[in-house]
């Protein structure tokens, strides 16, 4: 021990690497001397395993103060008063839901069985109307946010036709249905051509969105895996990037990091970006636009870091995948988005958007195909054959692929260009409508079809309760509280923008005169999920709406 404390004390006067490493050496066969060898191999084990413990403990996205808050909340609900007074407020939470979608159908009764013998088509036909003629909202007036981007009559009778033709068709079968193969090549390689792919781009279709973001991150990710080595990828995402990604991660066993946003322009920080980049980052993130907010990341600035340091970036186009390839032409220009850039490696945009096809499609694309081989599903040692799927799904529908198709050549370039340029000059007139009404104001500087409303000086869901009195049905944000409008062709019809800037005017103004209790429903739900610290019972109250949306159940 006095050697070793004689040792010690020179310690400050070493400066060398090899020294330091020498002196821990010695140190370290000095605590073995004499020891079993058991003793040393249990030591070291445990030694290493509480090191590994550590580093995964301190080195996870949440703080520890976040991850304690989490514990005692899972702690405390598990104190019997607790969890009875939890189990019987959800309770409360899904009859409430549960009654609230039956008042959506006149408290109509519910089928539950097959009927003895099978309805005849007009008895059928004559059902599926009464079922049409549900809800509160009537969506062809333009009064909702998104969710119908067309609605035009001949378009409808058109897909409707074309869907008929190929409704027992699958993709999964192109020997057998080789038109429908025809068309979903084409239809990808036409999105290919729009975001400026040269000959090597490709993709495919897929169900929507959500699926073409979670198969390009397992693409990364097995790239990462099988090519790069990375043993646990991890991708960087905007916070204001689709949940899917969320979805993605989770389904993945993939770690996801979001990236903050400039708090003025409502843009991914890019020196954010650039400080979490680790070895262990298998792709990057950004939105064209962003769903909250209608606002384009610096995708080019995003593609630059991609290339200097090696790592794919996949720009999420689902939401105005079908506008922003046509706003230069139609008057409003951008900022590089797409395979012009050499950094994007993938794109993913919706069909059933802007596009104008029936939900249920998307396209996801790829510079080249190195990076869709990861997406495809191969198992080749089943029994029933070589099993091989681009996409998630088996089976699909051929009519949706071949619907699809019919919308793309039926509004070609030109009718997108023109539509495009509606849509934007609508955006622009809400967007600077909204900025002249004292009380709220508009977050950012929106890019393309949404405008996002929020408020310093009441709760913003307040007023999106009151517009939807009016007959307007609005997208509710959280983090921070907003209301937003997703622009679409409705929106363009004569006479709607003034409408909702005079109703979103009128009700600002009374608020403001007559503050009053929030008590509406948004305002409730999301006044009431922000402030609870507790997000896992967040996520048990989206259940209760998960599971009444399915309940066949009268309370």
């Amino acid at each position: 021990m006095r050697r070793w404390f004689w040792q010690s004390q020179r310690l400050c006067k070493m400066d060398s690497l090899h020294s330091y490493l020498m002196l821990i050496q010695e140190y370290v066969n000095h605590l073995c001397e004499g020891k079993p060898a058991w003793e040393i191999i249990l030591r070291t084990a445990g030694t290493t395993i509480l090191l590994i413990w550590v580093r995964n403990f301190l080195f996870k996205d949440e703080t520890l103060l976040e991850r304690g808050i989490k514990a005692f909340f899972k702690l405390a609900r598990k104190v019997p008063p607790v969890k009875s007074r939890i189990e019987k407020e959800i309770e409360k939470v899904t009859i409430s839901m549960t009654n609230d979608f039956n008042k959506a159908i006149n408290n109509s009764s519910y089928l539950t069985e097959l009927p003895e013998k099978g309805w005849s088509p007009e008895t059928i036909m004559e059902e599926a109307a009464k079922y049409a003629q549900f809800g509160k909202f009537k969506w062809e007036t333009g009064c909702a946010s998104g969710t119908v981007y067309n609605g035009n009559q001949t378009l409808t009778d058109l897909m409707t036709r074309i869907y008929g033709m190929s409704a027992w068709s699958n993709p999964l079968h192109p020997d057998v249905f080789p038109g429908v193969r025809k068309m979903e090549a084409e239809v990808v390689r036409m999105c290919c051509t729009l975001f400026n792919g040269d000959s090597k781009s490709c993709g495919c279709m897929t169900a929507g969105g959500t699926e073409s973001i979670i198969l390009a991150c397992k693409a990364y990710r097995d790239y990462a895996i099988n090519v790069r080595g990375i043993k646990s990828p991890e991708m960087l995402v905007p916070v204001s990037s689709h949940a899917a990604f969320d979805k993605g991660a989770q389904l993945l066993s993939l770690r996801i990091r979001r990236v903050p946003l400039d708090q003025v322009t409502m843009k991914v920080d890019m020196k954010a970006m650039k400080s979490m980049i680790t070895r262990n980052t298998c792709m990057l993130v950004g939105s064209a636009p962003q769903f909250p907010h209608g606002i384009i990341d610096p995708i080019e600035e995003i593609a630059a870091l991609g290339i200097k340091y090696n790592i794919p970036v996949h720009v999420d186009s689902c939401l105005g995948g079908f506008l922003i390839p046509f706003m230069e032409e139609a008057g409003y220009p951008l900022p590089l988005f797409d395979f012009r850039l050499k950094g994007v490696t993938s794109i993913s945009a919706d069909t059933h958007k802007y596009g104008y096809a029936p939900k249920g499609s998307s396209v996801v694309m790829y510079r080249e195909d190195k990076w869709r081989h990861h997406q495809f599903f191969v198992t080749p040692d089943w029994q029933g054959g070589i099993y091989a799927t681009a996409t998630i799904a088996g089976s699909r529908s051929g009519g949706i692929v071949a619907a699809s198709w019919a919308a793309l050549v039926y509004h070609g370039h030109q009718g997108y260009v023109n539509y495009t340029r509606k849509i934007i000059q609508t955006a622009k007139k809400i967007e600077e409508g909204c900025r002249a009404i004292p009380g709220i104001f508009v977050y950012g500087k929106p890019d393309v079809s949404v405008v996002a409303i929020g408020s310093n000086i009441f709760n913003i869901y307040t007023l999106s309760d009151n517009m939807s009195k009016r007959g307007w049905n609005l997208n509710a944000l959280q983090f921070p509280s907003s209301i937003h409008l997703a622009v679409t062709v409705l929106h363009t019809q004569p006479e709607v923008s003034d409408r909702f800037l005079k109703d979103i005017r009128e009700v600002t103004e009374n608020i403001l005169k007559n503050p009053t209790k929030d008590d509406g429903d948004s305002a409730a739900l999301y006044g009431m999920a922000q402030s609870i610290p507790d997000r896992t019972l967040v996520g048990e109250m989206a259940w209760c709406y998960l599971d009444a949306v399915y309940s066949t159940k009268h309370f």
